[in-house]
């Protein structure tokens, strides 16, 4: 039995009342990939949630009932995620955390919706999301078109880069993380001379390297997955691609760094701040390492934040009726989780979302840099 450590900024949630009263737990959905290229981040996920819950369990849990985390495997698939949408809403969850790609969490969201069912999303960061218009949907992590731009000011501002090559793989984030970040370039006055996508699942990315290699570009801005990026990185090396590589907040898995290799090194990733780079999650490292063996993935903190912050609202609704918890959700105000201080606004994106680069360094990742309160670049501090 897991036995984590009692964080700062989570209450004792003993409240009784509420529909929970006749249940015998109450039901967090977790829609992520469980399986296909993208496990490893949504096995993750899956883990910090039932970290997360261990946790509000062993303090009492939440309207005198205990958490259960159930997990649906949505294979970063829009099809299939629907169908694991519809598996967690007849298996009666009370409210939804978690996703991991924004092309399966689109759908999940229309499907909860509909049922009335409120969706933290921990990592899905196309703007569409929380942009539909629904009241139930709320965000961990920040959004596409507020990490295009700071990746775009790393490269003009930081890098002093004057040409750019982007490049996506035609995904829902990607697209939309390379339409931001090309015309945050653009803006900058970079010279974009390549903005086209790859087909991931592919083995062979030479003859596309090849081609952006001869447009000498400085830097090249992948958006893509990590299964990919490590390829990319690897296949770059071999052709001794002189561009600085770096990707989006999709690259910072290290399963990058396995695919790629001694070739990883460098590689540069924007992204929202890691765990172990997090002043707050320190014990959360610790527990989450010593409960699974292994280090928390790079949205860990964030779903485990999700978690928390349902809990709050359902022990703040006195109520598991997903309309009182959509409620208490819109009326969270600096909520200290492990990735700092959250709320929401009207459409339930965190007020407040960080952005840096990592690097990887020796075979891993290392803290880069960050914009401070006027604007300069700083070393982010581990």
């Amino acid at each position: 039995m897991i036995k984590p450590l009692l964080y700062a900024g989570l209450p004792l949630l003993m409240t009784i009342g509420g529909s929970a009263a006749f249940a015998d737990t109450i039901k967090f959905g977790v829609p992520v990939p469980l399986s296909g290229p993208y496990a490893s981040a949504g096995i993750d996920i899956a883990n910090a949630a039932k970290l997360a819950a261990a946790k509000i369990n062993a303090a009492g849990g939440v309207l005198g009932k205990q958490i259960e985390i159930v997990a649906e495997d949505d294979t970063c698939d829009a099809q299939t995620g629907v169908q694991a949408a519809q598996k967690l809403i007849d298996g009666g969850i009370a409210i939804a955390t978690g996703s991991y790609c924004s092309g399966a969490a689109l759908p999940e969201l229309v499907a909860f919706h509909r049922a009335g069912i409120p969706y933290v999303l921990d990592a899905a960061t196309n703007p569409k999301l929380t942009s539909m218009g629904f009241d139930d949907v709320f965000r961990t992590i920040g959004r596409d078109d507020e990490q295009g731009p700071f990746a775009g000011a790393y490269i003009s501002g930081y890098l002093h880069a004057k040409k750019a090559a982007v490049i996506d793989d035609n995904t829902t984030y990607s697209k939309g993380l390379a339409d931001n970040t090309v015309a945050a370039l653009k803006k900058d006055g970079v010279d974009v001379v390549y903005y086209d996508a790859i087909t991931p699942g592919q083995m062979d990315y030479s003859a596309v390297l090849s081609h952006v290699s001869s447009l000498s570009p400085d830097v090249i801005y992948y958006t893509g997955y990590f299964s990919e990026a490590g390829l990319l990185a690897k296949e770059a090396a071999a052709l001794h691609v002189t561009a600085k590589m770096m990707g989006g907040d999709a690259t910072n898995d290290t399963t990058l760094i396995k695919t790629a290799g001694p070739a990883a090194e460098g590689w540069t990733a924007t992204t929202a701040p890691l765990p172990q780079f997090l002043s707050g999650a320190k014990d959360f490292v610790t527990d989450f390492t010593k409960a699974y063996n292994t280090a928390p993935g790079p949205y860990s903190a964030y779903e485990y934040d999700a978690v928390s912050v349902a809990a709050k609202a359902i022990a703040d609704a006195g109520s598991t009726d997903p309309k009182a918890i959509t409620a208490a959700l819109h009326k969270i105000a600096n909520y200290q989780g492990l990735t700092g201080s959250i709320t929401f606004n009207s459409v339930g994106d965190r007020t407040i979302a960080s952005y840096i680069t990592v690097v990887v360094k020796d075979g891993a990742f290392a803290p880069g840099m960050k914009l401070d309160a006027s604007g300069a670049w700083v070393p982010v501090q581990q």
